[in-house]
């Protein structure tokens, strides 16, 4: 395991062990710093001596409903996020704001006249020409950016290695090939984007001796994803390649090492709306959604609740006139509490980040060549 460290003036440096951090807290020559991921990390006092840093590659495994990332140097895994990814909650929003859309419309328009006097409009532009990415699409990989984003100011990371994927047919239609082409431009001002494909992901993923769950992808766990992740980011530091005239063989050195892993997702808020669906008693339409409540609370802070002589901590999810909804890692509601009785620990980051306080282990012999 190793602790990021930053510079005096904010820079990324390379990651140091646990026992000198310690030392250097002791000794008030560094403070703890905190980032959105949850990732323990402290900050020099003074400059140091020197400030080199070596090569840290972040691997990207994305997928529909789930990624796996891993962060890795030439000598230890850093870091295993699994991401679980909004596809489904974004398009069942979608069609559920279609139908609202469509509803309005037949409302407006008065069917007892002839049709060239309805409240029709014309058309203001072709919507169908723009290329644009699809919103489901969209949101997994703008998760996905959230997090290398907040990644690239705790390690000094230097390269960004990228399972791609090929449709079949005219990929200029594909909606995956159009998100996956727009995510390649975005992270290139992260480090070097290198690309790989599935088949030489699992080369790599065999020769380091990596286990991988092929089954219930769902399991929150490392051999699900993140091992994928951590067998792309370890490329950057290992080549299959000809070792002389007349062998073939993997060329470079890497080590694997357990690291902590931590499962993230985005809070399923919802957002502002005209008004409910559903009207309720004299057609009136209340309104629904929104990410701010009446006590003080946004949507996704992280609370303590106290009810009676338990304590709650948890998620704000909602809220009514005089009290607060919290909700778990899963966003299932562990009560409505008081709004007296409810203490904000953290503002809202956009991010749940479940932290494992146990290291993982991806199963894997150290390989040097």
């Amino acid at each position: 395991m190793r602790v990021p460290v930053l510079s005096a003036s904010g820079q990324p440096l390379m990651p140091t062990k646990p026992s000198r951090a310690r030392r250097w807290l002791k000794a008030a020559k560094a403070k703890v710093v905190y980032n959105d991921l949850g990732i323990f990390q402290v900050q020099l006092i003074e400059y140091p001596k020197g400030e080199r840093t070596q090569p840290i590659a972040v691997g990207i495994d994305p997928g529909k409903l789930y990624t796996g990332i891993g962060v890795q140097s030439a000598k230890f895994t850093l870091w295993l996020p699994h991401l679980q990814l909004p596809f489904k909650t974004v398009r069942e929003r979608m069609e559920q704001r279609r139908m609202m859309r469509r509803g309005r419309r037949g409302r407006r328009i008065n069917r007892k006249i002839s049709f060239d006097k309805r409240a029709h409009r014309q058309q203001r532009f072709d919507n169908r020409r723009q290329r644009k990415v699809p919103p489901s699409i969209r949101a997994n990989r703008e998760l996905e950016l959230r997090v290398i984003g907040e990644l690239s100011s705790i390690y000094p990371l230097t390269d960004v290695v990228y399972e791609i994927v090929k449709a079949v047919g005219d990929k200029g239609f594909s909606p995956v090939m159009v998100g996956q082409k727009w995510q390649l431009k975005n992270l290139e001002k992260y480090g070097e984007v290198k690309q790989y494909e599935g088949w030489q992901t699992a080369n790599t993923r065999c020769f380091l001796g990596l286990e991988k769950q092929k089954h219930s992808k769902g399991d929150a766990i490392p051999a699900t994803h993140a091992v994928d992740g951590t067998a792309l980011a370890c490329q950057a530091f290992i080549r299959y390649g000809i070792v002389d005239r007349q062998t073939m063989g993997w060329i470079g050195e890497v080590r694997i090492t357990p690291a902590p892993f931590t499962v993230i997702r985005r809070p399923p808020i919802c957002r502002r709306q005209l008004h409910l669906m559903v009207s309720s008693k004299g057609c009136i339409r209340r309104k629904y959604g929104g990410s701010v409540t009446r006590h003080g609370f946004r949507k996704g802070d992280l609370v303590m609740a106290t009810q009676g002589s338990k304590t709650h901590q948890g998620w704000v999810s909602g809220d009514t006139e005089k009290q607060v909804s919290v909700s778990d890692r899963n966003w299932k509601r562990l009560g409505q509490f008081s709004k007296n009785k409810v203490r904000l620990v953290q503002r809202s980051t956009g991010l749940i980040v479940l932290p494992n306080r146990r290291l993982s282990n991806l199963m894997a012999s150290n390989h040097q060549i």
